[in-house]
C-alpha cells in the first residue's frame, strides 16, 4: 500500500494497460496432506496402547463386579443359615423341655438322688475286653 502524506487509505491509481493479452487468475488450492507411514503406525500404535488400557480397567472393574455380587449372595445365605440356626435352637430347647414329660408319658421313672445303678459284667463283654 502506498503511504501517501500519513494516509494509508488513499491509494495510487494504477497504470491501465491497453489490452492485455492474459488475465491473471489466482486459484487457492487446498490439498490434503497425506501422513507418512511411521506418523500413521505411530498414532496406530498410540490408539492400540489406548485400547489395550481401556480393555484391561474395563476387565478389572468386571471382575469387582462379579467379587462384590459373589460376597452379596453369600451375605445372604449366611443370614438365611443363621436364621435357620436359631429356629432350630428354638426347637431344640422345646424339645428338651418335654423330655422329662414325654419319658414319664412312656413309663420311664426318674430314680432318686442316692439310688445307684450297678450293671451287672456279662460274657459277653468279657468275651470282647479279653481279645
Amino acid at each position: 500500500m502506498a503511504y501517501t502524506r500519513g494516509n494509508l487509505a488513499v491509494q495510487p491509481k494504477r497504470k491501465q494497460e491497453a489490452n492485455p493479452l492474459y488475465r491473471e487468475k489466482t486459484k487457492v488450492v487446498t490439498r490434503r496432506r497425506v501422513l507418512p507411514l511411521q506418523e500413521k503406525l505411530l498414532y496406530m500404535l498410540t490408539l492400540g496402547a489406548f485400547v489395550l488400557v481401556a480393555a484391561s480397567l474395563i476387565w478389572r472393574y468386571v471382575h469387582i463386579y462379579d467379587l462384590n455380587l459373589q460376597a452379596q449372595k453369600l451375605d445372604t445365605e449366611i443370614s438365611k443359615n443363621k436364621k435357620q440356626i436359631a429356629t432350630y435352637q428354638m426347637e431344640k430347647q422345646k424339645l428338651e423341655q418335654t423330655i422329662v414329660q414325654r419319658a414319664q408319658e412312656m413309663g420311664y421313672v426318674i430314680p432318686s438322688v442316692d439310688s445307684t445303678i450297678y450293671v451287672p459284667i456279662s460274657s459277653q463283654a468279657t468275651d470282647k475286653a479279653g481279645n
